[in-house]
């Protein structure tokens, strides 16, 4: 186990920038065999949250070690399933949020927010009704109800297979491209002063970017969430990541507002976001000396990089749905993986931006998206792989593919001496000598 999720660590590690000797920090540890998935999700969720632990030791100074405990990782990367308010059970996706049968497959949709449900239901020129979104759903094929939802501003992805997304542009374009690109964007000097905690301004939603930000509180920022005033945050998705931050409510549409935000943004040193690619382009986002963190569903390349996203459509859209599901039935992942996975890669990025910005200087800009982190959890971390372990041989009853057997050492048989025979053709008697022996 070990040997699999330290190499997952070191591949992020490297791809953070960080010194390879740190690895050796990390220690593994914890109950065995959570998060059960066909894909390794427990690999990402422990090199995810290592790499973020060693990016605060590093920047901290301080030697060590970094204890990765399975069961703390597999309870945080399903914290909005754990969290109750004053006893009551959060709602994570509201009704209109799941996956629906169209004519020649199936959809998922995400209709959490006010706006999206409304144009969900403008889009399909239905009334607010389970049965009827699943009438006017089953009555198009998944591709059409995919462009007709995003069309009116909705969110909705057809399933694909692996394959399927391998083929597609924008499934191209996120295999062309690093998990997580770390730029230095000038030659100025660091923001950070001298007293006084880091501050961190907040711009995300759900889950990624607010666990990025939340993990950023815990080791000791300042951090200060911005949200529209006509469109807050869901309240249990506040409940559970909004802990140990200061929340505000600013309408950047508004003068007043606006330069309320501009003084923050002088005065900010880390940046977070987490609206899709072009959203905020109006506003002026750029301070020299500046770390920002760009957070997007699908990435900001390719025909879909403007395209809203979450966690549970990006498993649909790229084919994790496809592997995850069993007897024709799409399935998923056991925790909502790609969205914690990248906030703690994301708040690891900022922090390894910010120790290097204190060397070298210079505005950093830090880009990943959740379609990068479902990349690589599909291809960038060792699978079991039963092929490995099967062996082939024509015999009596035929061509047979079968399991080696795991007793093994130096020295020991290779395999069988021989295939199985057709049931009962033996003689009833012992083999000549220098025939088979145990």
């Amino acid at each position: 186990m070990e040997s699999t999720v330290r190499s997952g660590t070191e591949a992020l590690w490297a791809v953070l920038g960080g010194d390879p000797a740190l690895v050796d920090r990390v220690e593994f540890g914890g109950v065995s065999g959570l998060l059960p998935a066909r894909l390794p999700v427990m690999d990402l969720a422990r090199a995810t949250v290592a790499v973020c632990g060693l990016a605060a030791v590093e920047r901290a100074g301080l030697p060590g070690p970094v204890r990765v405990d399975d069961g703390a990782v597999a309870t945080a990367f399903v914290s909005e399933r754990h969290l109750r308010v004053d006893g009551r059970a959060p709602v994570n996706f509201a009704p209109l949020s799941r996956l629906w049968r169209a004519s020649d497959g199936w959809v998922r949709t995400h209709a959490n927010y006010p706006h999206h449900k409304a144009a969900l239901l403008a889009a399909l020129g239905v009334a607010d009704s389970v049965d009827a979104v699943a009438e006017a759903i089953g009555e198009r094929t998944a591709v059409e109800t995919e462009a007709a939802v995003y069309a009116a501003g909705g969110l909705a992805v057809a399933l694909r297979t692996p394959g399927e997304w391998a083929a597609h542009e924008q499934g191209r374009a996120v295999a062309g491209r690093p998990l997580l690109t770390r730029e230095r964007l000038d030659g100025a000097a660091p923001r950070r002063r001298a007293d006084g905690p880091l501050r961190v301004l907040d711009l995300t939603r759900v889950i990624a970017g607010p666990v990025a930000t939340r993990t950023l509180a815990l080791l000791g920022a300042d951090v200060l969430r911005i949200d529209p005033p006509h469109s807050p945050e869901l309240p249990d998705q506040h409940a559970d990541t909004g802990v140990g931050k200061r929340t505000a409510a600013l309408d950047l549409d508004s003068p007043s507002d606006r330069r309320a935000f501009g003084e923050l943004l002088d005065a900010a040193d880390v940046l977070v976001t987490g609206y899709r690619p072009g959203a905020l382009d109006r506003f002026d986002l750029h301070r020299p000396g500046l770390v920002t963190a760009r957070l997007s569903a699908w990435g900001d390349y390719g025909p879909w990089g403007g395209r809203r996203g979450f966690d549970s459509l990006v498993q649909v859209a790229t084919g994790i749905a496809v592997t995850e599901g069993t007897a024709g039935e799409p399935g998923a992942l056991p925790a909502q993986a790609l969205d914690h996975g990248s906030g703690y890669l994301l708040a690891a990025a900022v922090l390894r931006s910010l120790t290097e910005q204190e060397r070298e200087g210079g505005s950093r800009l830090v880009r990943l998206a959740l379609a990068q982190t479902g990349h690589w959890l599909t291809h960038g971390l060792p699978r079991y792989d039963p092929g490995r372990h099967l062996a082939e041989s024509e015999g009596p009853l035929g061509r047979l593919r079968h399991a080696v057997s795991p007793v093994a050492y130096e020295g020991g048989p290779a395999g069988w001496s021989r295939p199985p025979g057709v049931a009962g053709a033996d003689a009833p008697v012992w083999a000549a000598p220098g025939g088979p022996t145990a």
